[in-house]
């Protein structure tokens, strides 16, 4: 069936914040800019929570209803989910880390369009074999040491990352070369599996990755939601377009 809107499945994150129920109330949490991007993308995003318990068949239910999926950005990724052991991270939490890997698994499976921004890419190398590295080498490259910054100095920090030529992530951006990005990530991808590196940092950060197959999927490190610039829509267009192409195909 081909809607007018395809429906993006969005994830968010599971966090504890004072409410006037407590000082630590646990809420699923989510940045509105990515369902803003969505829909300003002719999408219609339908933000998901996972559930307490995960029953057969529940990913195949939700994934009934969609046409594409959205991993969003959240806390450190658990080192378990990728066999290493915990040196430093923030928030893990295994159970997040578990759900969103099924969610990838069954869009890999059905070739379900997919956008994994920051944690998300994290997961989506993980999922294929890959590893990350719980340190980054703050300030190298413009990769500037976020603690003591302001939140205006954070989301204005920029840094250069070249692009591989023809890659999806590239026709997303428009076809530049190299282009100017965020940081806003504590862990990082070291090893990208049976991923493509299609973006790089001068200093070898990693910053994009997708399959090496014709599934429609990208995985980015920074914050495309977060930008001004209009280029980035182009991710967030990209995943529509190619949710309405698999709905052509599928219906």
């Amino acid at each position: 069936m081909v809607r007018d809107r395809p429906r993006i499945l969005v994830t968010c994150w599971r966090r504890q914040l004072p409410t006037y129920l407590g000082e630590r109330t646990i809420l699923d949490t989510l940045d509105p800019a990515y369902a803003a991007r969505v829909f300003d993308a002719g999408g219609l995003p339908l933000v998901v929570s996972r559930p307490s318990v995960r029953e057969s068949g529940s990913v195949d239910d939700l994934f009934n209803l969609a046409d594409g999926l959205l991993l969003t950005g959240g806390g450190d990724v658990d080192p378990a989910s990728y066999g290493a052991q915990l040196e430093n991270a923030d928030e893990p939490d295994s159970r997040a880390d578990d759900w969103e890997l099924a969610l990838i698994a069954a869009a890999r499976e059905r070739s379900l369009p997919t956008l994994a921004v920051c944690r998300g890419a994290q997961l989506l190398a993980v999922a294929h074999g890959g590893r990350l590295a719980q340190r980054l080498l703050a300030g190298a490259d413009g990769h500037r040491d976020l603690g003591g910054l302001a939140p205006e100095e954070i989301l204005s920090a920029r840094h250069d990352v070249e692009l591989v030529a023809g890659s999806r992530v590239q026709r997303a951006l428009g076809g530049a070369a190299r282009i100017a990005v965020n940081t806003i990530h504590h862990h990082g991808i070291a090893d990208a599996g049976e991923l493509e590196v299609t973006g790089m940092a001068p200093g070898g950060v990693i910053e994009a990755v997708e399959p090496r197959s014709d599934w429609a999927c990208v995985g980015v490190q920074w914050h495309p939601e977060k930008m001004h610039e209009p280029e980035q829509n182009g991710l967030f267009a990209q995943l529509v377009g190619a949710c309405r192409t698999r709905s052509r195909v599928v219906a």
